[in-house]
Parts: structure tokens; sequence; C-alpha cells
């Protein structure tokens, strides 16, 4: 049928392929919902979140929080088959530096010795604690400027 519409390629999906969508919405249920919860945030904050997640939200998540990496291998069978190891356990930031040629990755003025000095500025520890109070000061003033203003009576 689809060769008499004369449509080429019907898309499916197909194993090891990325689904854009799949990654988006796993992104959104792992990194920002847990930051961001579910409930809407009026657009008049959009300066202050972007300010969050741009200047505490991703140093965090680049050089603190820890993600599994797969190694992929081919079993006695022939298939592939995917294992995330503790050993392979690394931040994003470790993950680049560890690849090869890895400073063609960089931006341009970019430095591994400058990344490296904003890693290491705060312990993992002190680098969540600092996430949990921007948060808290974030969402302290969306539900302070939110909030009804109610007029008292003469």
């Amino acid at each position: 049928m689809l060769n008499s519409l004369e449509i080429p390629e019907f898309t499916k999906s197909r194993a090891r392929r990325s689904n854009d969508n799949a990654l988006v919405e796993s992104k959104n249920g792992n990194v920002v919902r847990q930051q961001f919860g579910y409930q809407h945030i009026p657009k008049i904050f959009d300066r202050e979140v972007n300010a969050f997640a741009r200047d505490v939200l991703s140093p965090f998540l680049n050089f603190h929080r820890p993600c599994l990496f797969p190694t992929r291998f081919v079993d006695a069978q022939g298939r592939t088959r995917t294992r995330y190891r503790y050993q392979d356990t690394m931040t994003p930031f470790e993950k680049l530096k560890s690849l090869p040629e890895a400073e063609q990755y960089l931006k341009p003025g970019a430095t591994f010795r400058h990344l490296e000095a904003r890693a290491n500025d705060q312990t993992d520890l002190e680098a969540a604690a600092a996430l949990n109070q921007a948060r808290a000061r974030l969402f302290a003033l969306i539900d302070r400027e939110s909030r009804p203003r109610h007029r008292r009576s003469a």
C-alpha cells in the first residue's frame, strides 16, 4: 500500500537509534521536574529561573552530579549488549576529558585548566547545598511575589 501511494519510507523506532522525544522526556523527568516540580512558574520570573538554571543548576549537573555511561559489547550470540558498570560512573565533565582529542569539543577560548578550576571551586556536597539554597530562594521569591495581595478595608 505504501509503495502504491509512492511513500518512500515508513519511519519507526529502531534499536540503538536515538529518539529525540524520548531523550527530552527523560531529561524532563530526571532533571527539570526534579528541580522545578510540576507547578506552573509565571512568565514574569523567567529571568530568575534562567539565571538559576545557567549559574547554579548547569554547573552542578556538569561538574558535580555523577552519571552512568554505557559500555557496549557483543555477546557470544553476536548481539550488542549494554551494561552500566560502576567504574563507568563519572560527571559529564570527567567524561568529556576522557574522550580522545577532547580539546576539539571546547568552545573557542575555553581550556580544560579553566574548567578544572571551576569544577574544583566547590566539593560535590558544597555544590549540592548551594543548589538547594538557591532553589529555595528562587521558589520563596516566586511564592512571595505570586501571592495575591489583599487590600485592607478602611
